[in-house]
């Protein structure tokens, strides 16, 4: 077959020319294709202009001799010129092996393929927009070719497309955003410059609504954010600027839900610049969006409370997490604890998950939110809430308590975090009480074990959350409490309460209420045992931080109500030496501490019944230790009972310890505490038990430094004779008091000498075992 005249119209020296390998040669022949195609533009055949561009085509530019190809990508070129406006009505016989020609192993033939589409793009403009997609895929695999002229070529085209776009109103976003979306994954540079400068570009036509789409691209332009190339992050750090000011201008049409878990991820990245920038992307949905983003409570609270322990290396990051952190913890309200009760009463076939109703906006009158809806949240980071919002925006609070719960395990956490954790976990019983004590039994071990920590605030904080536990009316052990007693001692350390009699009477309220806290809910007494456990278990930590403890509890909940039932529980410990130890820690901060000062003044005076039952609640468990139990009776000044007590000393075990305590009392009497007691030392006739009771304590005293400063204060005390007035003879106001207080002391002497008849009994079981196991060592 004649090869010349198969490609006929084409003139045999034009088919030569284009198979030449000058350059020079096939422009020439470029140069008679135009003028042929004008030829038929002017004759309007159709027929001949498919002719001629379909052997260009196939017998040139998709033929297996390079020169060929050039010849075919020059004689296309040269067509759309011929062509002018009509050159749409061919495109796609135009473009189609040019795109092919990309894909080439020369990069020379690369270049010339470049040339030709700009050339076959500048004559078409708008009517190249159909074809879009097909030129940007072509584009992109030309912005990371390795041959220079090549790029510099794709650039010039590159522009060239943006022109059109951006003069152009028809352009097809809804069918180019799958292809940006595949795109934007590229892990090569020059392929991510080149999305990013489209993306610039498309977002800068006014008549290009891309922020619909944003959930789509989000999560590429954050990846994109951390590229080595400082050029691209500044690109892409300049574009994702540009979406959050549109935001900002139009929140009411952004799709916060749909990208909420995207900033979730991306505010976790190692990438200090990614976190930065997703950090306040988060801070500025939250505060726009408001109560839209309480399903993604949890995912927020994964990443943002990390990033509250950072130090001043990542300050900008942690200033805007303690923000985010604050605001979403705003949106949480009183009516959440109610919404779960508001859905039972709305009889809906089916109701949507908070992803579904948020992501699928319905009509207005099935609850969902609508552009209107979201409006709302742009005035203000909390929004009122309705009846059908309640349906659904809810707070996830299972799911923020299991990653609270997970901070608070992880040992590896900054104090701030921890810190924020307990604001947390203070903020939801605030405010969802009913809802988050179906989550106390699961949080309370690890919030008592939070009070081993090292920070005195992070402890300060975790008691008030354990305080607020204690103390809230929805902590009724009606529905919320353990089931049964037994679920107070879980543990195999647990202090051993054994109940008395008649007080498991009443189901589970036997060892969880005590019937001296009636203020206080049924976690109160399980937090009391529980706590006493904790101290047992621990005695660095009751040696360390028993008093900080059990002083700051005294601001925070009801004083007496914590002296009173831990002296009920103490009183029935069996590890003697730990209550001993325990009675003497609480001794020492009642007569010490400034937190006590009103619950002094009510035991000193014991006027009422109630500060006469705690003394006798106190005294009963202050008999672990028996000076201790003496300095009760000098606080509440029963003179003739401390007198009673200190001569059954001479019957007990006098060791080191006892000593050391005897002391310590004597230090005491010299403090401000006891400034009453030194005065009544004055009134010789109505207080001779007192005076009878110092000198006990002198006679207990070896010739020590406390001996010499007790001796040296009873040598101050009057003749009596001297101290003589006229109404003398009249009973003093104290002696009215002790007789009239109805007490009887003499049952508590007769507990006294038993309950250290039980620590004598301890001491020589636990001296046995000593001293057998001295002897097996010896054997």
């Amino acid at each position: 077959m004649n090869a010349e005249r198969d490609l006929a119209p084409l003139a045999p020296s034009v088919v030569r020319a284009l198979n030449d390998k000058l350059y020079e040669k096939r422009k020439v022949a470029a140069l008679e294709i135009e003028k042929l195609v004008r030829e038929f533009v002017a004759q309007n055949n159709t027929s001949q202009i498919k002719h001629v561009i379909q052997i260009l085509s196939q017998e040139f530019a998709l033929s297996q001799h390079p020169h060929s190809r050039k010849g075919g990508l020059i004689g296309l070129a040269a067509c759309s010129i011929a062509l002018g406006k009509d050159s749409g009505l061919y495109l796609k016989e135009l473009i189609e092996p040019v795109l092919t020609c990309f894909n080439d192993a020369d990069s020379r033939l690369r270049y010339y393929a470049c040339e030709a589409l700009y050339n076959i793009v500048k004559v078409a403009r708008g009517s190249v927009l159909p074809h879009f997609n097909v030129l940007f895929d072509g584009l992109s695999k030309l912005a990371a070719d390795p041959d220079p002229n090549v790029k510099s070529g794709s650039e010039l085209l590159d522009r060239l497309l943006k022109d059109i776009v951006t003069e152009s109103n028809q352009f097809d976003l809804v069918g180019f955003i799958p292809l940006l979306r595949e795109r934007i994954y590229s892990n090569n540079q020059y392929a991510r410059q080149f999305i990013i400068s489209w993306i610039l570009v498309l977002e800068s036509v006014p008549d290009i609504n891309l922020l619909d789409y944003l959930p789509e691209i989000l999560d590429g332009l954050f990846q994109i954010l951390g590229d080595n190339s400082k050029e691209i992050r500044k690109m892409c750090e300049v574009a994702l600027g540009e979406f959050l000011k549109e935001i900002k201008k139009n929140p009411s049409s952004v799709k916060f839900a749909e990208m909420a878990n995207i900033l979730v991820i991306h505010c976790q990245a190692a990438d200090d610049l990614i976190q930065l920038t997703a950090m306040c992307w988060m801070r500025e949905f939250i505060q726009l969006a408001g109560r839209v983003m309480l399903p993604y409570s949890s995912g927020i609270l994964t990443a943002v409370l990390p990033c509250l322990s950072y130090d001043d290396r990542k300050k900008n990051i942690k200033e805007v997490a303690n923000v985010c952190n604050q605001s979403l913890m705003k949106l949480v309200i009183p009516e959440d604890d109610e919404m779960d009760e508001a859905k039972q009463s709305m009889t809906l076939p089916a109701e949507p998950t908070s992803e579904e109703s948020l992501s699928k906006p319905e009509a207005a009158s099935s609850g969902s939110l609508d552009a209107s809806g979201d409006s709302n949240f742009s005035n203000s980071s909390v929004f009122t809430v309705t009846s059908s919002e309640r349906i659904q925006v809810t707070l996830n609070l299972d799911g923020i308590v299991q990653v609270l719960d997970c901070h608070l395990h992880d040992m590896s956490i900054g104090m701030m975090t921890r810190i924020a954790v307990l604001k947390w976990l203070y903020h939801l019983y605030i405010k969802t009480p009913r809802k988050m004590f179906r989550h106390t039994d699961s949080l309370f071990p690890i919030l008592l074990r939070t009070l081993s920590d090292e920070s005195d605030e992070v402890i300060l904080k975790d008691l008030e959350v354990l305080a607020e536990i204690a103390s809230s009316p929805a902590g009724q052990t009606e529905g919320h409490g353990p089931s049964d007693g037994s679920d107070v001692r879980p543990g195999p350390v647990e202090l051993h309460v054994p109940a008395r009699a008649g007080q498991l009477s009443s189901g589970m309220k036997g060892l969880e209420c005590s019937p001296s806290t009636p203020t206080m809910n049924s976690y109160f007494y399980k937090f009391m045992i529980n706590l006493l456990k904790r101290f047992s278990s621990e005695r660095k930590l009751l040696e360390t931080r028993g008093a900080f403890i059990i002083r700051q509890l005294c601001l925070l909940l009801n004083a007496e109500n914590i002296f009173h039932s831990m002296a009920d529980i103490l009183l029935r410990e069996e590890d003697l030496k730990f209550a001993s130890t325990m009675v003497h820690t609480l001794n020492t901060i009642l007569l010490t501490s400034s937190e006590l000062f009103q619950l002094r003044n009510q035991l000193k005076d014991l006027k009422t019944p109630e500060s006469r039952n705690l003394f006798c609640c106190l005294y009963r468990s202050w008999c672990h230790n028996p000076v201790t139990t003496v300095s009760l009776c000098f606080l509440t000044q029963n003179y003739k009972h401390a007198y009673d007590l200190i001569q059954k000393f001479g019957d007990l075990e006098v060791t080191v310890d006892f000593l050391t305590e005897v002391d310590k009392l004597v230090q005491l009497i010299e403090c401000p505490i006891f400034t009453y007691l030194r005065l009544q030392l004055l009134d010789v006739k109505n207080n001779p038990y007192l005076i009878k009771a110092l000198y006990g304590l002198l006679m207990l005293l070896p010739q020590s430094s406390a001996f010499q400063l007790l001796s040296h204060r009873l040598q101050c005390v009057p003749n009596p004779e001297l101290m003589q007035t006229a109404d003398s003879t009249k009973p003093s106001a104290g002696f009215k008091r002790a007789s009239a207080s109805n007490i009887d002391y003499t049952e508590l002497l007769q507990h006294f000498e038993k309950v250290q008849n039980k620590h004598l009994e301890a001491r020589h079981q636990r001296a046995g075992r000593a001293e057998q196991l001295d002897r097996r060592v010896v054997l």
